[in-house]
């Protein structure tokens, strides 16, 4: 077993895993191998665990809370991790509005995603019945294919792109997800779907929220998330309930978070991790090192170059960013909810601005030249319309969340286009004005500052592109939770498979890291 004995007598503190970074992945990490019995340290350089877990209080009104990072968390009630780790009992609660979301359209219509697929389908067939048929004849073909294909291979290592691919042809089901695999997200819309409305509603559940909607190998997202019982849901209290309560699971099984923390070194002796340095100069001794952070802090920031391999440091200098991730939040304190002219403004996400699959690539090649897209695509919600907790009694909070490129100067056009996005907001919801009490932003260099591990602002922790997917995240080598050391392991968002809120890559690496030490899963 890799296992050690604390060592009082050598002044060296000992553990048997070190975690870098307190991101939701790593909590969830730390909370298998400490209730295995491991002694694990965690080290985060913030004065708060939970990385894109935040729920901030305004400074200006106290009682109004934000979630400045992550709000919309899909399907994490029926994660594994959520049940084993018992964090509803630990206080993580979650709404799922009925009415999921909602797209205005012009003139008051709208597209409506509901937790009941058959209201889904109405909202569509009254837009188009054939595309509403047509998402139905996908949804039901690919139902098995995500019970029986995609949801177990997210939740286990992923394996070689060849083996994968075999395996793939040896059934019905398998042979479909291949086929459709092989377009991209837009090819998929374009081709089985013919109202412009409809396409661009279906491509921002991938393209915009993900990848490149041009990218190759990415059509089945759509189908995948049409049959996916997974829906749009928040955490009650605020996504930082979330963070809290796996800090819980970690604590109580005796794992220790140390905040205000930052790592300057893992060290490596004769092929093998020995311990992580801290910028203060402390030495802390642990046969297995886990990061949580992205490779190029992992390897080229925190391994000394004279023994991390060619190779691994090529690859890691080569890992590429999501250019398309990057956000730009706009947070408001209101004394009245948004009254959108639509009547589905009482959704859970709201989606503004969008009605034609063109304004993708508009998006798409303003990011590429690095400025504002001429078309403004926004989406959010207003949090206290199903929280109250989350702002004194009788007020709102609201936020709006816009894709806009990292490269632009935005220390200087941070104030000025929040501007601009209360006033575009404020066309389909007329009283938002004379209802606002205040409001902050955050753009994608706010992002970068405040969570390095978000380079360029990217919420995905790295493009799902360039073989970045699969067996090659984060990149040829490393794609199984394992580094270049014995005892260096990967657990953020940089692994498979990918970011956002959905804590497989901790799941994953946990498994990964017991069975390595023939522990239990």
């Amino acid at each position: 077993m890799y296992r050690v004995r604390l060592c009082y007598d050598s002044g060296v503190p000992e553990y048997d895993c070190i975690l870098l970074g307190a991101g939701h992945n790593a909590l969830i990490l730390q909370a298998y191998l400490s209730k295995a019995g491991l002694r694990t340290l965690c080290l985060e350089r913030r004065a708060v665990a939970g990385g894109g877990l935040a729920t901030v209080e305004s400074e200006a009104r106290p009682g109004f809370l934000h979630n400045t990072h992550s709000f919309f968390h899909r399907g994490v009630t029926g994660m594994p991790w959520y049940r084993h780790l018992e964090l509803e009992r630990r206080g993580a609660r979650y709404i799922e509005p009925e009415l999921n979301v909602a797209m205005m359209l012009a003139g008051g219509a709208s597209l409506e995603w509901w937790t009941d697929f058959e209201r889904t389908y109405e909202s569509f067939a009254r837009r188009n019945r054939a595309d509403a048929d047509t998402m139905r004849r996908w949804r039901d073909a690919f139902v098995p294919i995500v019970d029986e294909i995609l949801i177990p291979e997210s939740q286990s290592a992923p394996v070689p792109d060849d083996e994968r691919a075999s395996k793939l042809q040896t059934t019905a089901a398998g042979r479909k997800l291949a086929e459709v695999s092989r377009l991209s997200p837009l090819e998929f819309v374009e081709r089985e779907f013919g109202d412009p409305a409809i396409q661009a509603g279906l491509l921002f559940f991938n393209g915009l929220r993900e990848v490149d909607p041009r990218a190759s190998g990415f059509g089945h997202h759509i189908p995948a998330l049409l049959a996916s019982r997974g829906k749009a849901q928040m955490c009650r209290g605020g996504s930082a309930n979330l963070a809290r309560a796996l800090v819980n699971a970690v604590e109580e099984h005796g794992g220790v978070i140390r905040l205000n923390t930052t790592p300057r070194r893992i060290h490596v002796a004769e092929g093998a991790v020995t311990g992580v340095e801290t910028t203060d100069g402390e030495f802390l001794k642990a046969p297995m090192v886990a990061s949580g952070l992205n490779p190029v802090q992992t390897f080229l920031d925190l391994v000394d170059p004279a023994v991390l391999p060619q190779d691994w440091r090529e690859k890691a200098a080569g890992f590429r960013f999501n250019v398309l991730a990057p956000l730009f939040a706009v947070n408001v304190e209101l004394s009245a909810p948004p009254r959108y002219t639509g009547a589905a403004g009482d959704a859970l996400m709201v989606i503004l601005g969008l009605d034609h699959v063109d304004q993708f690539r508009e998006i798409v090649a303003s990011h590429e030249a690095g400025r504002i897209p001429p078309s403004r695509v926004m989406w959010g919600s207003c949090p206290t319309l199903f929280d109250s907790s989350q702002a004194p009694g009788g007020h709102h909070t609201a936020f709006l969340w816009e894709k806009l490129p990292y490269r632009l100067d935005w220390d200087r056009e941070k104030d000025a286009h929040a501007r601009r996005v209360i006033d575009t907001w404020t066309e389909y919801a007329p009283n938002l004005k004379e209802s606002l009490l205040g409001y902050s932003a955050q753009s994608p260099l706010d992002t970068e500052r405040t969570l390095p591990n978000m380079r360029f602002g990217d919420l995905l922790v790295g493009a799902l592109s360039d073989g970045q997917t699969g067996y090659g995240r984060p990149f040829e080598g490393a794609g199984q939770y394992r580094g270049c050391f014995a005892g260096l392991y990967l657990c953020g968002g940089s692994s498979y498979p990918g970011g956002n809120i959905t804590g497989l890559p901790g799941y994953n690496c946990a498994r990964t890291m017991l069975a390595d030490i023939g522990l239990p899963a």
